[in-house]
């Protein structure tokens, strides 16, 4: 099912791949079993996720497969092009786009490469935001906090509107 599942501060983290390309990254319990990677592409993903694990700003050189809409892909660009540490509101990123924050946020929770391409920068106007189609609290919430926080991300605070 997974070409590897590594650990994760808040989990695990499973990694699928598509012939030469990522196709997805998913969020997985801590109780999901590790699954050394199979490939040495998935041992490249593996490494480079484990790399942002340490170093929040770490860059990824991945080859991602082609998947999504065209305005998924518009929305994941643009949300590539935010760095490490810094947020914006699904109403900003809509705005960018000349889009409604609702597509956005469906669009963030559509993205198939969480990390690489990072969807947790994006919150609400008046708080955290969902996450991974996961509007109540619990495990996915969590991890986004954990990433933001990681990233120097005062997630207490009330995000920019």
């Amino acid at each position: 099912m997974f070409n590897a599942v590594i650990d994760a501060p808040f989990g695990k983290v499973g990694i699928r791949l598509e012939g030469e390309a990522v196709r997805e990254i998913v969020y997985l319990p801590e109780s999901t079993p590790n699954v050394a990677p199979d490939t040495l592409l998935a041992r490249r993903v593996a490494e480079q996720i484990e790399r942002y694990f340490t170093e929040p700003s770490a860059k990824f050189e991945l080859p991602l497969a082609p998947v999504g809409t065209a305005f998924r892909r518009r929305v994941w660009q643009a949300l590539a092009e935010i760095p490490p540490g810094a947020v914006v509101t699904y109403g900003q990123l809509a705005k960018q786009l000349g889009s409604v924050p609702r597509a956005v946020g469906q669009a963030c929770g559509d993205n198939c490469f969480p990390i690489v391409i990072p969807c947790h920068r994006v919150v609400s106007s008046s708080g955290i935001g969902g996450f991974a189609h996961h509007a109540e609290e619990g495990f996915f919430r969590n991890v986004k906090r954990w990433l933001l926080a990681h990233e120097g991300v005062p997630t207490h605070e009330r995000y920019p509107g």
